[in-house]
C-alpha cells in the first residue's frame, strides 16, 4: 500500500480528497499547516471521521518569510500580489514533501481542482481540471519534481456541488462548510487594515490624468490596481479607469480609456513543462489573472524571463499578477507580470 501525504485543511475539498484516496487503496497521512490562524480542531475532526492520522506542522515563520512579507512588499511597490501562487511552492508543497520524505511516502495530494497526466516519455504534466473551479493558475510555480509526486483526487469532479454531495454521502463533517474566499492570513478580508498593522500605511496622494493634471486625492496607491473602475470617487464626463500606478511620485493615473496591452514582460518564470521552450519561441494560450479566460499569444523566452505578444490586446494585465502559459489544458509554466 503506497503512502501519500495529504494537505488537510478541514475544508470539504481536502476532506473528500482524503476519503477518495483511502477508497483507492492509499495509506493516507493528513498534514495540517499550523500558521497561527486556527483550524486544527476542524482538521482533526475530519481526519477522525475519515480514519487517517493527522500531523500538525508549525509553519507560521515560513508563512511570514515567504508569503506575508512578499504580500506587503508588492503592495508597497504598487504591484498586485498572488499570495497562493507564492505559498504553494515555498510553504505548502515544500512542507508536504519534507514530511513525505520523513515517513517514506511516495506521493503528495491536496484538494486542489487540477489533474496530473503523463506525456509519451512518462513525464508529469499539470493539467486543468474538468471543473470550472480549475486551480492550475495557482499551481503554476510547482517544479516538475514536485508534480511527479502529486495526486489531485478532485481533478475529475464536475463542480463543487458534486464534491459536497460526495462529502454528504460519506458523512464528512465539513460537507456544508462555506468556501474560504479571502487570503488565509487575512480571514476578515480587510487587507488594507492588515497592511496598516504590518507597517504598510501608504499616504494619500493625487489622482492625475495622463497629462499630469490633478483630478482629486487617492487613499494610498496600495488600494488601487490597473484597470480598476469602481470606488474611485472622482467625477468625470465618462467612466474613469486606473491607467497606471506611480509609486515614485505617489500618483494614480486615471483615464477615460480602458487599459489594453498587446505585449507584456514576464519575469522569473517557472516552467512546469520546460520542453516547450527548448526550441525558443512557442505559441500558447496565456491567462493574466485567475479566471477562465485565456488569450492566444507567442512567448519569446529570454533566460528566466519572457516577452509575451498577444494575438489580440488583453485588458489590464497588472504588475505582480501571474501570467500562466497553457497548451490547451496543459500548464507550460508561468511568471510575474512586469
Amino acid at each position: 500500500m503506497e503512502k501519500v501525504v495529504l494537505g488537510l485543511s478541514g475544508g470539504v475539498d481536502s476532506a473528500v480528497a482524503a476519503s477518495l484516496l483511502k477508497e483507492q487503496g492509499y495509506d493516507v497521512y493528513g498534514l495540517f499547516l499550523e500558521m497561527g490562524l486556527g483550524g486544527e480542531q476542524e482538521a482533526q475532526k475530519v481526519a477522525d471521521s475519515v480514519g487517517i492520522p493527522l500531523y500538525i506542522a508549525h509553519k507560521k515563520d515560513e508563512l511570514e518569510k515567504h508569503v506575508c512579507s512578499y504580500f506587503a512588499n508588492e503592495y508597497k511597490n504598487a504591484r498586485t500580489p498572488n499570495p497562493c501562487v507564492m505559498c504553494n511552492p515555498t510553504v505548502k508543497f515544500k512542507t508536504m514533501a519534507d514530511y513525505a520524505d520523513k515517513i517514506g511516502a511516495k506521493y503528495l495530494a491536496t484538494g486542489h481542482y487540477a489533474r496530473i497526466r503523463r506525456d509519451s516519455q512518462g513525464r508529469a504534466l499539470l493539467v486543468q481540471s474538468k471543473s470550472a473551479k480549475d486551480q492550475t493558475y495557482m499551481l503554476n510555480r510547482l517544479p516538475r519534481e514536485i508534480l511527479e509526486r502529486c495526486i489531485f483526487p478532485l481533478g475529475e469532479a464536475a463542480d463543487k456541488e458534486e464534491v459536497r454531495a460526495l462529502a454528504k454521502q460519506r458523512e464528512i463533517p465539513s460537507a456544508d462548510k462555506k468556501d474560504s474566499m479571502d487570503v488565509c492570513f487575512i480571514p476578515d478580508g480587510d487587507w488594507c487594515g492588515w497592511l496598516k498593522l504590518y507597517g504598510v500605511d501608504l499616504p494619500e496622494g493625487n489622482f492625475v490624468d495622463e497629462n499630469g493634471n490633478i483630478l482629486g486625492r487617492h487613499k494610498g496607491i496600495h488600494q488601487y490596481t490597473v484597470g480598476q473602475r469602481k470606488g474611485l470617487g472622482v467625477s468625470a464626463k465618462g467612466r474613469l479607469f486606473v491607467h497606471e500606478l506611480r509609486p515614485e511620485t505617489n500618483e494614480v493615473v486615471l483615464s477615460l480609456n480602458d487599459v489594453f496591452k498587446k505585449e507584456i514582460m514576464v519575469r522569473n518564470i517557472n516552467y512546469c513543462a520546460p520542453e516547450y521552450m527548448e526550441n525558443g519561441a512557442f505559441n500558447c494560450q496565456v491567462r493574466v489573472r485567475y479566471s477562465k479566460r485565456a488569450e492566444n499569444a507567442t512567448v519569446y523566452p529570454q533566460g528566466k524571463d519572457a516577452k509575451v505578444v498577444f494575438e489580440n490586446e488583453v485588458r489590464a494585465p497588472a504588475a505582480g499578477q501571474s501570467a500562466v502559459f497553457y497548451d490547451k489544458d496543459i500548464v507550460i509554466g508561468g511568471g510575474f507580470i512586469e
